[in-house]
């Protein structure tokens, strides 16, 4: 079996950002609130939102009404911009990566490197498919609302 994970840093920081998409709208969402709706630490959720907004996904509203704003409509962001933010480079095996010091040496001549490359085009095409948007209507959905 292939196991392809995503960290708690992929998956906490989507929920946040649907989080802030729903509820974001008109207002900053504060990081207070998002951690408690989500169940994840305050602290670890600082890092991501950091690392979420030096990508250029969120923006940060200081003051005592502030929280994040998404930097651009959710239509815009998908869930392949959001992972890359959060995880780096998506890719199933370490030699694919762009430098040399991810290769096991073979790259040149890795029969295999083909399948591994086709699976890992495979997965970003898919995130980089889905759109926040869209994940904004399934959790809607799947709360019933």
């Amino acid at each position: 079996m292939i196991v392809v994970k995503v960290s708690t840093k992929g998956r906490y920081g989507l929920k946040a950002l649907i989080d802030i998409a729903n509820l974001g709208e008109n207002e900053p969402v504060s990081i207070t609130s998002i951690a408690s709706r989500q169940g994840i630490s305050e602290r670890y959720l600082e890092q991501l939102m950091s690392k979420l907004k030096k990508a250029g996904i969120i923006n940060s509203i200081r003051g005592a009404s502030g929280g994040y704003i998404l930097a651009k409509a959710p239509e815009g962001i998908s869930v392949g911009d959001i992972l890359r933010a959060l995880e780096g480079e998506l890719k199933l095996v370490d030699c694919l990566g762009a430098n040399d010091e991810e290769s096991c040496g073979f790259i040149d001549t890795c029969a295999t490197k083909y399948v591994w490359q086709r699976i890992s085009d495979s997965i970003n095409q898919t995130v980089d498919g889905i759109k926040l948007d869209q994940l904004m209507d399934e959790s809607r959905e799947g709360c019933g609302r």
